[in-house]
């Protein structure tokens, strides 16, 4: 396989996302036409002919609609001439429900992921919300599973913003990308511990040892979705003596009034990944999602 003979397929709604990867990543793009009938079924219309291979940009934040879209895609992309099919999923929905904790839950990460599995031979996606398994293949159980990480680049806004910041993630799941975020820039790094009452309602309680009095401090985590979480931390780190606190995030999902409750929380500057569209990116991450491609591409 090869860039030569290979099209990024994106819809209009990720038309600018989609056409910065085709850019690095040298490919050519073609935008899927999608209409809605009055019924809300959607049509979709690919290229008459498509290559060998077909690459689909498709970040799956707001994703039930957009999971049937994936099933209408690459089974048409299939007929169309598509040998191999890799998805380009920024954000990967679905991935944190990976056990049953009540009698009856379903577990969304694994029919989800086996679903895609059906439907592509590879997929790359940044930060995956995995904590009980090791590897995106196990949750994508496909030749080629890459999952990136944003917390380098993350980690770089950071450092050009405030001097020699503390950098804090704000639960035990935050960890990981604190680890890789303050190995890149030899910084100094902390982890909350997380006490969960519901889905918006959260305490954290910071390390008995912290040292944050008199210090810039920068919330990294993986995603922001209701804000409660940062919010909460960000009190906490106030109330601790931090002089500032930002917040970094790969993903700035933000649902309702997320950002206006970290802002009253004392939160000042929100920098993001362009994983998802936000007034709040700071990060390309097409120059690194280019560089996973190519090297599917040409395995």
């Amino acid at each position: 396989m090869s860039t030569e003979d290979t099209l990024l397929l994106h819809f209009d709604d990720e038309r600018e996302e989609a056409l910065r990867l085709a850019r690095a990543a040298g490919l050519e793009a073609a935008e899927i036409e999608r209409h809605r009938f009055p019924d809300d079924e959607l049509r979709l219309r690919l290229p008459a002919e498509l290559p060998a291979n077909a690459v689909l940009f498709r970040s799956l934040h707001r994703p039930n609609e957009k999971l049937l879209e994936l099933l209408l895609v690459a089974r048409s992309a299939g007929r169309g001439g598509a040998r191999h099919l890799t998805l380009v999923a920024p954000y990967l929905a679905y991935m944190r429900q990976d056990k049953a904790f009540h009698p009856g839950e379903v577990v969304s990460q694994r029919i989800v992921g086996e679903f895609l599995a059906g439907l592509f031979d590879g997929v790359i996606t940044v930060d995956p919300h995995l904590h009980r398994i090791s590897s995106l293949a196990e949750a994508i159980p496909v030749p080629h599973a890459l999952a990136l990480s944003g917390a380098g680049l993350l980690a770089d806004v950071a450092v050009a913003r405030r001097e020699r910041p503390l950098l804090v993630g704000p639960d035990a799941e935050s960890a990981q990308w604190i680890e890789t975020a303050a190995r890149r820039h030899g910084l100094d790094a902390i982890v909350c511990t997380k006490i969960r009452h519901g889905d918006r309602e959260v305490d954290i309680a910071l390390p008995e040892d912290a040292q944050v009095a008199g210090r810039a401090v920068v919330l990294l985590d993986d995603v922001a979705s209701s804000g409660r979480t940062l919010a909460r931390a960000a009190e906490r780190l106030h109330a601790a003596g931090a002089v500032s606190v930002d917040v970094a995030v790969t993903h700035a999902l933000f649902a309702g009034d997320a950002l206006e409750v970290i802002r009253a929380a004392g939160v000042g500057e929100v920098w993001s990944t362009d994983c998802i569209a936000h007034p709040s990116n700071a990060v390309q991450i097409a120059p690194m999602l280019a560089e996973a491609l190519r090297a599917v591409l040409v395995d």
